[in-house]
């Protein structure tokens, strides 16, 4: 990519061309004459996301996404277009700022391979911004004739052809007029239009040849003169021409009067001045680019072109520059769409050319809120925008911790990204409780139920099998799904049988309306409170508690035998806890148990059971005669 200017001290800058063939090495593939091989090659989507130095491309860039599409849309005319020329060059930064990130890493690995990947991203990057730039002027801010110019000489002094080492080379020189680069730094101010710092350079040429003093004063007098358009309404186009031909006129007077004919530099600029193509042309391997010679010659031959007329100009630039001896590189191609207005075309080439979708997904999202793209619609249903944010949320989505950034663009996306979400969000893999729970909360925070059952499954069955039996049930209630709820209860009442006691109390303890998710998690919720009313002593409580556990039937018939030997210590009491009532209604489950139970005979062989009906039995009746004599005794008195 052209030469760019960054920051001071950056020391950020990209060979001319490097960007164009860069770009050009990005869709080349092998040829069909290469060789087969054996080996295996792991294809993923979008590559560019796991190079770590891109992160601050993917991140911030999405802070200035969201805010666009927050802006108030009630802003009109300039206020609008002050506020999208903004959020262009707030993206720019953001890619200047990425490139030396990467031109610093570059500079600091000893890794040769390595060094080679940054300096190639340097230049992608370098690239990215001088399109975007371009498309800034003319389709964002939409530069008209006149300021249109000064914004096509801020493009090129930024990006083509940085001088600065150049020039501190020659002003550090004990002679600078006599420095071997001294008319090479001089020529390209005058091509860049930066007629001062030419003027500043010329005077010292002057001082160091007296011989020379008087056409350096004219030459400096018709630099100085020169019209320039401005960005305020200080002039009009008409007046800026009429004073531009007078000025133009006298340099031509001057030009054929030969002031500058023994001075063969001075006569170069003058001919520059009057914008003749062919003293421009020789000095082609200063500009490097035809886009530099097409705003040099734009600047000395037609400083009030109008944006339309653009298009001719770009396209002889290019033709007289590069003369049949080269063809036009990707990035020409692109820039020269951008120049002929052709916007879809430019979204089109950069989508085939650049490594990744950031670039035409923001670009596009950008020019859309301009309304440049309304009526472009695809044949497949989505409107460009929305499909190439669609196909960049997608790559983020295939990375470990981008796939958030993915989601907010999604959301913008209205006609399909919903649909995208459902998808990409279900394929995230859950590795940790604490990843799921973020999953989760976007899931609920959009209303998507199915994905939140789903997760909430997929957690609760990782939970069970590596037997976290809390988690599990915590799981699954959030997913309301009652047979797994049932499930697990069944596990935690089995453990109790086996073990004695519950695991993780806090969570049974605070069930509150989720236990009537499912019979046996009512049970299991209420039979954990009977144990908890047992231990606080307040047995008569616990005992009404423990009987409507029986009697309703939500208790499974293999925890009846339980539930009864719980009844023995209330049955012991000092105090009667059992009315006769509920004594009897003890009596006939004890008797429906046995009774109904399949494998009686094998009942009847444990002697353990055996034991433990005999025990029950005794204590029932003697509970019953003693709240018989106790009744009878109140009845009595």
């Amino acid at each position: 990519c052209p030469g760019l200017r960054a920051r001071p001290g950056s020391g950020v800058r990209a060979g001319a061309g490097t960007a164009a063939r860069v770009l050009t090495g990005s869709i080349a593939g092998t040829g069909e004459g290469a060789p087969s091989s054996s080996r295996v090659f792991v294809v993923r989507r979008d590559q560019d996301i796991y190079i770590q130095t891109l992160r601050k491309l993917f991140n911030e860039s999405h802070g200035i996404f969201m805010g666009l599409q927050r802006s108030e849309e009630e802003l009109a005319g300039k206020s609008r277009k002050a506020q999208l020329v903004q959020v262009s060059k707030n993206y720019r930064s953001v890619i200047r700022a990425c490139m030396e990130d990467m031109h610093q890493a570059a500079v600091s690995t000893r890794d040769p391979a390595l060094q080679g990947q940054y300096s190639t991203q340097v230049s992608i990057l370098s690239a990215m911004e001088l399109i975007w730039n371009l498309c800034e002027i003319l389709f964002v801010e939409a530069a008209a004739a006149g300021p249109l110019l000064l914004r096509l000489l801020d493009w090129v002094r930024l990006h083509v052809c940085d001088v600065d080492s150049m020039v501190r080379e020659v002003l550090s020189s004990e002679s600078p007029s006599k420095h071997k680069l001294f008319w090479n730094v001089v020529d390209v101010f005058v091509l860049q239009g930066r007629m001062d710092e030419a003027r500043h350079l010329l005077s010292k040429e002057a001082s160091a040849n007296p011989t020379s003093m008087n056409m350096y004063k004219i030459l400096d007098d018709l630099m100085k003169k020169m019209p320039v358009p401005s960005l305020g309404n200080t002039q009009t186009l008409t007046e800026l021409e009429l004073k531009w031909q007078h000025w133009h006129e006298e340099c031509q007077r001057y030009l054929q009067d030969g002031t500058f004919a023994s001075n063969p530099h001075m006569e170069s600029i003058c001919k520059i001045l009057l914008g003749d193509e062919d003293a421009i042309l020789e000095k082609k391997e200063l500009m490097t680019t035809w886009y530099h010679f097409l705003v040099t010659r734009l600047l000395y031959s037609h400083p009030t072109v109008k944006p339309l007329e653009l298009r001719f100009y770009a396209q002889s630039s290019m033709d007289l520059f590069l003369g049949g001896e080269s063809s036009p590189e990707p990035l020409d191609m692109i820039l020269m769409a951008a120049f002929e207005f052709e916007m879809h075309q430019v979204i089109k080439e950069c989508s085939i050319v650049l490594s990744n979708w950031w670039f035409v997904a923001h670009l596009t999202d950008l020019l859309d809120h301009c309304k440049l793209l309304q009526s472009h619609n695809l044949y497949f249903g989505s409107n460009m925008r929305e499909f190439l944010l669609l196909e960049y949320a997608s790559g983020l989505f295939s990375h470990h911790s981008l796939w958030q950034l993915g989601v907010d663009y999604f959301d913008h996306c209205p006609e399909y990204g919903r649909v995208y979400l459902e998808l990409h969000i279900e394929r995230i893999p859950l590795s940790t409780e604490q990843k799921a729970l973020k999953v989760l909360r976007i899931c609920e925070q959009r209303q998507m139920h199915e994905q939140v059952r789903s997760i909430c499954k997929i957690m609760a069955m990782k939970a069970l099998r590596n037997n976290r039996l809390g988690s599990a049930l915590s799981w699954s209630i959030r997913a309301k799904d009652a047979a797994f709820a049932t499930l697990i209860s069944d596990r935690f009442l089995k453990d109790y049988c086996e073990r004695g006691c519950f695991s993780d109390l806090d969570l049974i303890d605070n069930l509150g309306p989720s236990m009537l998710l499912s019979d046996r998690l009512t049970f299991l919720g209420k039979y954990r409170e009977f144990h908890r009313l047992y231990g606080e002593k307040r047995f008569p409580e616990a005992a009404r508690l423990l009987l409507t556990l029986m009697t309703a039937h939500i208790a499974p018939c293999s925890f009846w035998m339980t539930l009864l030997t719980d009844a023995l210590p209330l049955l012991e009491q000092k105090e009667v806890i059992f009315s006769a009532e509920q004594t009897y209604e003890l009596m006939r489950c004890l008797e429906d148990l046995t009774a109904g139970n399949p494998d009686q005979q094998k009942f009847q062989d444990d002697d353990v059971e055996t034991t433990k009906v005999e025990m029950l039995r005794l204590a029932l009746a003697r509970n019953l005669a003693r709240v018989i004599v106790k009744e009878g005794t109140v009845e009595g008195s």
